[in-house]
């Protein structure tokens, strides 16, 4: 009886996504969208950045250093040797970032004396984009300094190894984390509003006065959502690993079982909204409002957690996000396995277990 009652509430919502073509345009179309939207929006990697370079000296020696700028496709020089009283416009109409000033006596200094200092200024109003623009031309005047004195050595030399994303792109670390944001914000949606809808189109009555326990009723609505949200991560993985090129260098087997278990805690947050709820409308704004801007500012899905003042690291340890992010970076990008992950997978089961249960207690409230 309870299994015969349990699959068909089963096939009753597997029937239900099916026919219904709102849902299926959720589950398929919006997180491919939102991969590929957000995947290309959102990155660390600054290109093209507007500088105005004035030179005083017009030497041999600044036209080689001028021409190291020129070269990099991180500076498009968008005006040269500027009057110093049209420093500050070209800041206020946004025409330059920055404005870099080679003094009359450049060449000379360069000969006679130990230091030869040249003149950088900032729009810091971005502290992102200064702090790059400034290690960038660092980088730039050690380069031109090792043209210059090839014999030259330093007396500390650091070489550094970048590992797991030796080419610095953006895409290693934020795809992973924006299959996290989706998966949850989808399965969430997904549920919310599946028990509402039964009370809005009359069939909670129905429901209510059939022998189903609320147990075979909410795991029921549950385990429809966690094929379709497996087949949906499955496709959201696919184009993440041959669209942007992001690897998967630790089992897919582990990873499989990770999203599964992601999933489900993403659907059992969703159920639970769904009891609460009245109406699809509020459960909607409801799940928006609590999966995506957690997600975002409070999972390290782009600040680093230990940066946030103490509150908010002990409140993202409740935003189911927060775990999964080391999960699948660590299965895609360093190959780490289930011992790497205890921490994380056992912060994912019991919250789980925590909102499927209150879920069910909800549920029997409304049955009473």
């Amino acid at each position: 009886m309870f299994d015969r009652i349990f699959l068909s509430i089963v096939k009753k919502e597997f029937l239900h996504v099916v026919r219904d073509w709102q849902t299926l345009v959720i589950i398929i179309v919006m997180p491919v969208l939102m991969l590929l939207l957000f995947g290309y929006a959102i990155t660390l990697e600054m290109r093209q950045i507007t500088i105005a370079l004035v030179d005083h000296s017009r030497s041999p020696e600044s036209r080689a250093f001028l021409e190291r700028i020129r070269a990099s496709d991180f500076f498009e020089v968008a005006a040269v040797n500027v009057p110093e009283a049209q420093f500050e416009r070209l800041f206020q109409e946004r025409r330059s970032r920055c404005i870099l000033v080679i003094p009359h006596d450049f060449a000379r200094s360069l000969e006679q004396d130990a230091e030869t200092d040249i003149q950088l200024l900032i729009d810091a109003s971005d502290p992102n984009a200064a702090n790059y623009i400034q290690k960038y031309l660092m980088q730039v005047s050690t380069g031109y300094d090792a043209a210059r004195n090839p014999s030259f050595t330093m007396p500390l030399r650091l070489e550094p190894r970048l590992l797991y994303n030796p080419d610095l792109r953006s895409e290693y670390f934020f795809v992973p984390g924006l299959i996290a944001v989706i998966i949850l914000l989808i399965s969430a949606l997904l549920t919310s509003i599946a028990i509402v809808r039964e009370k809005e189109v009359g069939t909670m009555e129905q429901i209510l006065v059939s022998p189903a326990h609320p147990v075979q009723i909410i795991l029921g609505k549950v385990v429809p959502f966690i094929v379709l949200g497996f087949v949906d991560s499955v496709l959201i993985l696919v184009i993440g690993h041959f669209w942007f090129g992001v690897p998967i260098h630790g089992s897919v087997v582990f990873l499989g079982l990770s999203l599964i278990l992601y999933i489900f805690t993403g659907l059992s947050f969703g159920l639970l909204i769904s009891t609460v709820a009245n109406t699809q409308r509020l459960a909607m704004m409801a799940t928006l409002l609590a999966t995506i801007l957690p997600t975002i500012m409070l999972s390290g899905f782009i600040f680093p957690i230990p940066s946030m003042p103490v509150v908010f690291q002990y409140v993202s340890r409740i935003v189911p996000a927060t775990h999964f992010l080391r999960i699948i970076r660590g299965i895609m990008l360093k190959g780490s396995g289930v011992r790497d992950l205890v921490t994380p997978i056992t912060y994912l089961l019991v919250l789980s277990i925590v909102l499927i249960t209150v879920s069910v207690r909800k549920f029997n409230t409304r049955l009473e």
